[in-house]
Protein backbone atom coordinates (compact mmCIF):
# COMPACT_ATOMS: atom_id res chain seq x y z
CA UNK A 1 0.00 0.00 0.00
CA UNK A 2 1.34 3.65 -0.45
CA UNK A 3 2.41 5.40 2.23
CA UNK A 4 0.48 8.48 2.67
CA UNK A 5 3.66 10.15 4.16
CA UNK A 6 6.12 10.36 1.20
CA UNK A 7 6.78 12.67 -0.45
CA UNK A 8 6.48 14.05 -3.37
CA UNK A 9 9.45 13.90 -6.16
CA UNK A 10 7.78 16.52 -8.59
CA UNK A 11 8.46 13.43 -10.81
CA UNK A 12 4.91 13.39 -13.19
CA UNK A 13 4.32 9.89 -14.67
CA UNK A 14 2.80 9.43 -18.54
CA UNK A 15 1.23 6.96 -20.21
CA UNK A 16 -0.16 6.22 -24.09
CA UNK A 17 -2.89 7.76 -25.54
CA UNK A 18 -4.05 4.43 -26.68
CA UNK A 19 -3.84 3.28 -23.20
CA UNK A 20 -6.68 3.21 -20.56
CA UNK A 21 -6.47 3.23 -16.55
CA UNK A 22 -9.15 0.55 -14.89
CA UNK A 23 -10.23 0.37 -11.48
CA UNK A 24 -13.36 -0.41 -9.64
CA UNK A 25 -14.40 -0.42 -6.64
CA UNK A 26 -17.18 -1.76 -3.79
CA UNK A 27 -19.68 0.95 -2.25
CA UNK A 28 -16.91 2.11 0.41
CA UNK A 29 -14.28 3.09 -2.21
CA UNK A 30 -12.15 -0.22 -1.75
CA UNK A 31 -10.21 -1.56 -4.80
CA UNK A 32 -12.01 -4.57 -6.18
CA UNK A 33 -9.91 -4.48 -9.65
CA UNK A 34 -7.25 -2.81 -11.05
CA UNK A 35 -5.44 -3.39 -14.67
CA UNK A 36 -1.90 -3.07 -15.38
CA UNK A 37 -1.88 0.28 -16.66
CA UNK A 38 -3.41 0.75 -13.17
CA UNK A 39 -0.57 -1.00 -11.75
CA UNK A 40 2.31 0.34 -13.57
CA UNK A 41 1.48 4.24 -13.08
CA UNK A 42 0.60 3.70 -8.91
CA UNK A 43 3.98 1.48 -8.77
CA UNK A 44 1.91 -0.94 -6.89
CA UNK A 45 1.15 -4.95 -7.23
CA UNK A 46 -2.18 -6.67 -7.60
CA UNK A 47 -1.86 -7.67 -4.02
CA UNK A 48 -1.24 -4.09 -2.84
CA UNK A 49 -3.96 -2.82 -4.25
CA UNK A 50 -6.78 -5.16 -4.01
CA UNK A 51 -9.12 -4.49 -0.94
CA UNK A 52 -7.14 -0.86 -0.48
CA UNK A 53 -9.01 2.36 -0.55
CA UNK A 54 -9.24 4.23 -3.69
CA UNK A 55 -7.63 6.86 -1.72
CA UNK A 56 -4.55 4.78 -2.06
CA UNK A 57 -3.33 6.80 -4.94
CA UNK A 58 -4.80 10.10 -3.95
CA UNK A 59 -2.36 13.10 -4.55
CA UNK A 60 -2.27 15.82 -1.54
CA UNK A 61 -2.16 18.63 -4.17
CA UNK A 62 -5.78 17.34 -5.94
CA UNK A 63 -8.64 19.77 -3.78
CA UNK A 64 -10.66 17.48 -1.87
CA UNK A 65 -13.68 19.43 -3.38
CA UNK A 66 -13.71 17.63 -6.37
CA UNK A 67 -13.57 14.54 -4.74
CA UNK A 68 -16.63 15.71 -2.55
CA UNK A 69 -18.20 16.67 -6.02
CA UNK A 70 -17.40 13.02 -7.85
CA UNK A 71 -18.83 11.10 -5.07
CA UNK A 72 -22.01 13.03 -4.25
CA UNK A 73 -22.61 12.50 -8.13
CA UNK A 74 -22.13 8.53 -8.13
CA UNK A 75 -23.31 8.17 -5.39
CA UNK A 76 -26.41 10.23 -7.01
CA UNK A 77 -26.41 7.25 -9.53
CA UNK A 78 -24.85 9.21 -12.16
CA UNK A 79 -21.42 9.36 -14.27
CA UNK A 80 -18.91 11.89 -14.01
CA UNK A 81 -16.52 13.32 -15.66
CA UNK A 82 -13.18 15.01 -14.25
CA UNK A 83 -9.58 15.74 -14.05
CA UNK A 84 -7.29 14.01 -11.04
CA UNK A 85 -3.92 13.99 -10.15
CA UNK A 86 -3.22 10.92 -8.88
CA UNK A 87 0.14 9.58 -7.10
CA UNK A 88 2.18 6.86 -7.05
CA UNK A 89 3.53 5.15 -3.70
CA UNK A 90 7.44 6.51 -4.69
CA UNK A 91 5.65 10.39 -4.56
CA UNK A 92 5.29 10.44 -8.46
CA UNK A 93 2.28 11.87 -9.99
CA UNK A 94 0.28 11.39 -12.98
CA UNK A 95 -2.17 13.35 -14.53
CA UNK A 96 -6.02 11.74 -15.90
CA UNK A 97 -9.01 12.42 -17.25
CA UNK A 98 -11.05 10.26 -15.39
CA UNK A 99 -15.11 8.76 -16.22
CA UNK A 100 -16.41 7.55 -12.95
CA UNK A 101 -19.71 6.02 -13.02
CA UNK A 102 -22.11 3.50 -10.69
CA UNK A 103 -22.22 -0.17 -11.36
CA UNK A 104 -25.53 -1.63 -10.98
CA UNK A 105 -26.72 -4.81 -10.15
CA UNK A 106 -29.82 -6.88 -12.25
CA UNK A 107 -32.04 -5.14 -9.90
CA UNK A 108 -30.67 -1.63 -10.47
CA UNK A 109 -29.51 -1.00 -7.27
CA UNK A 110 -25.92 0.66 -7.08
CA UNK A 111 -23.15 -2.14 -5.81
CA UNK A 112 -19.65 -0.05 -6.44
CA UNK A 113 -18.32 2.28 -9.27
CA UNK A 114 -15.90 1.84 -12.57
CA UNK A 115 -13.88 4.57 -13.14
CA UNK A 116 -12.01 4.49 -16.56
CA UNK A 117 -9.03 6.92 -17.25
CA UNK A 118 -7.43 8.41 -20.47
CA UNK A 119 -4.55 10.62 -20.81
CA UNK A 120 -5.60 14.68 -20.86
CA UNK A 121 -5.39 17.56 -23.00
CA UNK A 122 -1.75 18.86 -21.67
CA UNK A 123 -2.88 22.44 -22.75
CA UNK A 124 -5.92 22.12 -20.62
CA UNK A 125 -4.66 21.07 -17.88
CA UNK A 126 -2.12 23.63 -18.17
CA UNK A 127 -4.06 26.54 -18.77
CA UNK A 128 -7.00 25.72 -16.92
CA UNK A 129 -7.36 22.82 -14.55
CA UNK A 130 -3.75 23.41 -12.60
CA UNK A 131 -4.86 26.80 -11.88
CA UNK A 132 -7.74 26.25 -10.79
CA UNK A 133 -7.48 23.28 -8.35
CA UNK A 134 -4.41 25.27 -7.30
CA UNK A 135 -6.61 27.88 -6.07
CA UNK A 136 -9.16 25.50 -4.74
CA UNK A 137 -6.28 24.02 -2.71
CA UNK A 138 -5.25 27.31 -1.67
CA UNK A 139 -8.69 27.48 -0.28
CA UNK A 140 -8.79 24.65 1.69
CA UNK A 141 -5.60 25.80 3.52
CA UNK A 142 -7.03 28.35 4.85
CA UNK A 143 -8.55 26.80 7.17
CA UNK A 144 -7.50 24.61 9.87
CA UNK A 145 -10.68 22.23 9.74
CA UNK A 146 -10.33 20.50 6.91
CA UNK A 147 -13.74 19.63 6.37
CA UNK A 148 -14.77 23.65 6.82
CA UNK A 149 -11.88 23.96 3.91
CA UNK A 150 -13.25 21.39 1.77
CA UNK A 151 -17.01 22.68 2.26
CA UNK A 152 -15.26 26.51 1.48
CA UNK A 153 -13.59 25.08 -1.59
CA UNK A 154 -16.71 23.31 -2.55
CA UNK A 155 -18.66 26.54 -2.60
CA UNK A 156 -16.25 28.12 -5.14
CA UNK A 157 -16.52 25.07 -7.45
CA UNK A 158 -20.65 25.49 -6.44
CA UNK A 159 -20.74 29.50 -7.34
CA UNK A 160 -18.00 28.98 -10.20
CA UNK A 161 -21.00 26.78 -12.53
CA UNK A 162 -23.82 28.89 -11.32
CA UNK A 163 -21.90 31.57 -12.71
CA UNK A 164 -21.49 29.91 -15.94
CA UNK A 165 -24.87 28.52 -16.04
CA UNK A 166 -23.67 24.73 -16.11
CA UNK A 167 -23.51 21.61 -14.66
CA UNK A 168 -19.79 20.44 -14.02
CA UNK A 169 -19.80 17.49 -16.66
CA UNK A 170 -20.29 20.56 -19.14
CA UNK A 171 -17.64 22.74 -17.79
CA UNK A 172 -14.99 20.30 -17.88
CA UNK A 173 -16.12 19.65 -21.58
CA UNK A 174 -15.47 23.38 -22.06
CA UNK A 175 -12.25 23.53 -21.30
Amino acid sequence: MADNNVALTGVERFFDDDEIIVSKTDLKGRITYANRVFLRLADMTEQETLGAPHSVIRNPTMPRAVFKLLWDTIQGGKEIFAYVVNRSKNGDHYWVLAHVTPSRDASGNIVGYHSNRRTPDRQILDNSVIPLYRTLLEEEQKYPNKKEGMDASFNMIVNLLQEKGIAYDEFVFSL
